[in-house]
């Protein structure tokens, strides 16, 4: 039964090179992460309140910041071809642990899921009608849920279509504005609104994708090599942050808000409700793709038995739609804003993990080379716990910088120390159900 909804795409075993993509092909679904319609209106919100010099600036450093995070955990995510919360076992939270990760990746990306529904559906009823903002929400996350069933192949496709689009009708918009302005004056112009200070500014550039850089290996693992994941995270990120948010930002002086949405669907009429179609449904595509990975490893870790990555994806992607759809999911924001600092210390003990400490490192390399994964994993790592917790509060309660860097950062440097000090020990070993070696294609 589950095998016949959509395939397993590996959720629990390694990717074999035969299943592996061109980096071109990923790096597509890279930028259409990035250039989605939030970093568009991120832009705005920066060109409120800087001066284009400053703006670029801002781009530039936050843009550094993120590449860095993600080559690092997407490094990872190529070598063991697994996906973030099974890699997440061996690189310091063990089997406990990474069932917590892969909860939390699944309860956050469903909910951003829903919310992304949410979106299109606005404009859907509003430029469309036909139908209440309930029904085209439901509507919508079935679509964006039936292509994520199929997997990474479909969602590849996907791509292909959603991303150039996106670029030719936000870059149609953007002509149609700007054409009616001095594009000299406006690069040149003060900022519309209060200032942003440059420290203000690469925070909300480099905190606006922090997540997705996080679980970087869930699409890495279908890259051939390291340099893959450098140059698609060299194109997929840069262009992302600086065509689609300096776009924004002249936007914003162009028109003297930062509400860009508004904008869109106003001035350029059927060509805004596209735009924020192919927006959304580029980006809440790798939402549920993600969420239903981790949910996946939670449902292994805690009941034993493995549960098909098609079926558990289909269920989450009703749950999220129906969500969007009672117009609930304005609660999660509180929620989703605790996890932005919660998620950067995953990524900070992962690398502390996998390129110093150096804990598991071997059973991951020798478990390659059968083309399988560890037999056995610690059940939990106390001093990762400890470090986890102590990382998100440093940076939930710490004012100053950026949260999320702080946290990432904190959490780097706690479990190097840990490791040092010999306090990085598994407590209790799992045999790991899925350890055989992963199927070809």
């Amino acid at each position: 039964m589950a095998s016949a909804v959509g395939v397993d795409d590996y959720a629990l075993t390694r990717v074999p090179d035969s299943a592996r993509y061109s980096w071109w092909s990923v790096a597509v679904q890279r930028f259409g992460q990035v250039s989605a319609l939030s970093q568009f209106l991120l832009g705005a919100t920066i060109g409120f309140g800087m001066t284009f010099g400053n703006a670029v600036l801002a781009f530039t450093f936050g843009s550094v910041i993120l590449e860095l995070i993600t080559v690092l955990v997407g490094v990872i995510g190529v070598r063991e071809g697994l996906a973030t919360s099974m890699i997440a076992r061996w690189t310091g939270f063990g089997r406990g642990g990474s069932a917590l990760i892969g909860l939390a990746i699944g309860i956050s990306l469903i909910g951003w899921f829903g919310i992304q529904s949410a979106v299109s559906a606005q404009g859907l009823a509003a430029l469309v009608g036909g139908l209440p903002e309930w029904g085209w929400a439901l509507v919508f996350g079935l679509v964006v849920t039936a292509i994520v069933v199929r997997g990474f192949h479909s969602m590849a496709w996907t791509a292909y279509l959603m991303v150039p689009a996106f670029l030719i009708l936000v870059g149609w918009s953007v002509v149609s504005e700007l054409t009616r302005h001095d594009l000299g004056a406006l690069v040149a112009s003060a900022p519309p609104g209060p200032q942003l200070s440059l420290l203000q500014g690469t925070t909300l550039v480099a905190g606006g994708f922090i997540v997705g850089a996080v679980i970087t290996p869930d699409m890495t693992r279908f890259n051939r090599t390291t340099a893959d994941v450098v140059k698609q995270t060299l194109v997929g990120v840069t262009l992302g942050e600086y065509v689609i948010g300096l776009a924004g930002v002249l936007l914003a002086h162009a028109v003297g808000t930062a509400q860009i949405t508004t904008i869109v669907t106003s001035s350029v009429g059927w060509v805004g409700l596209l735009i924020v179609i192919a927006g959304t449904m580029k980006i809440n595509d790798w939402n549920l793709y993600s969420s239903g990975l981790g949910v996946v490893n939670f449902i292994g870790t805690v009941s034993g038995k493995r549960a098909h990555r098609g079926l558990v994806t289909a269920v989450l992607g009703v749950v999220g739609s129906v969500l969007a759809a009672a117009g609930i999911l304005s609660k999660f924001t509180d929620f989703l804003t605790v996890l932005g600092v919660a998620f950067p210390p995953i990524a900070g003990i992962m690398v502390a993990e996998y390129f110093v400490v150096k804990q598991w490192r071997g059973d991951l390399e020798e478990a390659r080379a059968r083309g399988a994964v560890p037999t056995d994993a610690p059940v939990w790592v106390p001093a990762t716990i400890v470090v986890w917790i102590a990382a998100a509060l440093f940076g939930e309660f710490v004012d100053w910088g950026l949260p999320s860097i702080n946290s990432l950062v904190v959490a780097f440097v706690l479990y190097v120390a840990a490791g040092k000090l010999g306090l990085v020990r598994g407590v209790g070993k799992s045999r790991t159900a899925d350890a055989e070696p992963a199927p070809a294609a």
